[in-house]
């Protein structure tokens, strides 16, 4: 049982675990604390979106479920969008063996029990964008994020892994999210025991290491290399590929527009976000050597 974080606490919480932070209007003070108290808070509750492109959503709400819906919106290329901070309409009514077993930190039961505490009170909640229908993917990028969110929160309260439950594990009315929790808490508790921040990368250059930037010029009509092959897999692996075919060894239109969303991904604009690489977004792509 804890007091929430300041939102300032909160922030430097995800940066330390090394979580991509997107941040959205004024998330720090969007919320529903005029409805109920915020805190004591208990835990991390994930759930998934069952939609598409919900950051918006998730930021404004419904007309019968006002936002914001939840803190965070992590999506599929591994960033943490902001969009509340306090208490938000994410949980709902769920079972008090569930929330016992949250305050003590034991094994969640397995199946919830009758809905009776007010979960928007006591958790962090975060959407995971995804279907939830059994065949839509959460990339590693994705779940990545899912881990370090947890992982900071549980990290700045003195929490173990045991404080973070689903959705479905809260109250037998939902289903999400669609991947193992126990799994999920596994990850999580290893992060925990390993320390804070993003795992230590080899050095760029070196054996199994990155490919150095080749320079702007590179990047010319026609050109092929297994270099630019290496640098599409990463775009597609970091949800900014825009490709119908490949990547391929060519440097064509479609690596130039993927290139182009990842520059956007970083907070590029205008004609620093042209598509062409420049050694800042290289070295944040950390294409494996070819």
């Amino acid at each position: 049982m804890s007091t929430p974080l300041t939102a300032d606490g909160f922030l430097a919480a995800l940066r330390a675990e090394g979580v991509r932070v997107v941040e959205h209007g004024d998330w720090r003070t969007h919320n529903r604390n005029h409805m109920g108290p915020w805190g004591p808070v208990n835990g991390v509750m994930l759930h998934h979106t069952a939609g598409t492109d919900s950051v918006d959503l998730c930021y404004d709400g419904m007309d019968d479920l006002p936002g914001p819906l939840c803190i965070g919106v992590l999506t599929k290329d591994g960033a943490a969008h902001l969009v509340g901070y306090g208490r938000t309409n994410h949980a709902g009514r769920g079972a008090y063996a569930t929330y016992q077993a949250v305050c003590a930190e034991t094994r969640t039961p397995s199946r919830p029990g009758p809905d009776a505490v007010d979960g928007n009170v006591h958790f962090y909640g975060f959407e995971i964008e995804n279907l939830g229908d059994g065949d839509d993917p959460y990339p590693d990028a994705q779940l990545a994020t899912v881990e370090r969110v947890a992982a900071a929160l549980c990290r700045a309260h003195g929490w173990s892994a045991a404080s973070v439950v689903g959705h479905k594990e809260w109250t037998a009315r939902k289903i999400d999210p669609s991947f193992s929790m126990p799994g999920m808490r596994d990850r999580i508790a290893r992060r925990l025991a390993a320390g804070p921040g993003p795992a230590p990368a080899p050095e760029p250059g070196g054996a199994g290491g990155y490919e150095p930037f080749p320079g702007a010029g590179f990047f010319a009509d026609g050109r092929e290399s297994a270099v630019i092959t290496a640098m599409g897999r990463r775009l597609v692996a970091e949800g900014c590929g825009r490709y119908s075919v490949g990547p391929g060894p060519e440097w064509t239109d479609a690596d130039r527009a993927s290139y182009a969303a990842w520059q956007r991904r970083l907070g590029f604009s205008g004609a620093d976000a042209d598509g062409i690489p420049g050694r800042v977004s290289w070295d944040r792509l950390k294409v494996p050597r070819s």
